[in-house]
């Protein structure tokens, strides 16, 4: 008798093979699931692969830093405002506004904030104007001009410390500078730049724009490299002299920049420190005369013996109060030359 084979009706299965309820997931698939890179529902290339914690990942080494580096430390000393806390820690009770009352009725803190104002209000408009100059001047690929961008940028480069002692070596009564206007017979006798409270202060300034200059120069160049040439050359064609083309294509081609420098300069000028510890050695000049609010800060908050660090904490707001201000006003122009 011959053995016949029954084939199952195509698109049936037997009962033996027909798939059961799939197994639940293990507790460790579904926290890979959920925690690493997978196909995301209504995305499209790699965005389906990207979890909404990553970014913050990555960001996660910046933000820590700015937390315990910056809005601690801030945090700290708004806190510190309101106390009469000692450098050296200790005990620190509550006095609430004093310290601030005390700020408004110190002679010493009007002082340096009228130095602090006043360089920034000459140094500002200078810094950003000068780099520009010279960035023009060194724009142009000129047999050598590689040299002068060296030369111009190395004082950046320079420790502040040392770019102060140098100048103290320079501006001294027997001096480079003295010296040599003493033997040209255009003096009589030397000029005091380190001992007299305006002449400090102004040699200061100094010290601050030639130490900045090669830095906001680089800014300008790479601001300068989108300004359309046609331009230019439109207008010298249309008769239009080097100093007009500076005042109508240069100067608001690179606007934006100059916007950038003037807040950047404005901020630093307003915490100034190194120029004057080393021209005007460690009292700030003269009787204190040229001390700036960094400098205030450090004689009334951090010496060890009779500093007030809660002082020296409002003190502190204050110089971000005004540092505050004017980055707002720079930003306010900035939107009013966009619009």
């Amino acid at each position: 008798m011959t053995a016949q084979i029954t084939q199952p009706v195509s698109g049936t299965e037997s009962p033996s093979s027909a798939p059961g309820p799939a197994p639940a997931p293990s507790r460790l698939r579904r926290f890979a699931r959920a925690a690493l890179p997978g196909p995301a529902p209504g995305a499209n290339g790699a965005a389906m692969y990207r979890r909404w914690w990553l970014p913050w990942l990555w960001t996660a080494p910046a933000i820590g830093c700015a937390v315990v580096f910056g809005v601690f430390p801030f945090l700290n000393t708004l806190l510190l405002s309101f106390t009469d806390a000692k450098p050296l820690g200790g005990t620190a009770g509550f006095v609430g506004l004093d310290n601030y009352t005390r700020m408004l009725q110190d002679d010493d803190f009007w002082l340096a904030t009228r130095n602090s104002v006043l360089y920034a209000v000459i140094v500002v408009p200078l810094m950003v104007l000068l780099p520009l100059m010279l960035a023009v001047l060194v724009e142009r690929n000129l047999p050598g001009i590689g040299f002068f961008r060296s030369a111009f940028y190395t004082p950046v480069l320079a420790s502040s410390v040392v770019v102060g002692l140098s100048w103290q070596w320079l501006l001294a009564d027997d001096g480079l500078v003295n010296t040599w206007l003493q033997k040209a017979h255009l003096i009589k006798s030397a000029i005091p730049f380190l001992s007299d409270s305006w002449l400090i202060l102004l040699s200061a300034m100094g010290l601050t724009l030639w130490k900045g200059l090669g830095w906001y120069m680089v800014f300008y160049l790479a601001a300068l490299g989108n300004v359309p040439r046609e331009l230019h050359e439109a207008a010298q064609m249309d008769g239009a002299g080097a100093v007009r083309r500076f005042w109508h294509i240069t100067v608001p081609g690179v606007r934006q920049a100059m916007m950038l420098v003037g807040t950047l300069t404005g901020i630093g000028s307003l915490r100034v420190f190194t120029e004057i510890y080393m021209l005007g050695s460690s009292t700030g000049g003269p009787g204190g005369a040229d001390r700036t609010l960094p400098f205030y800060i450090r004689d009334v908050g951090l010496d060890p013996i009779t500093g007030n660090a809660g002082y020296g904490s409002a003190v502190s707001v204050a110089l971000f109060a005004l540092t505050l201000g004017l980055t707002l006003l720079a930003q306010r122009l900035t939107k009013e030359d966009e619009s």
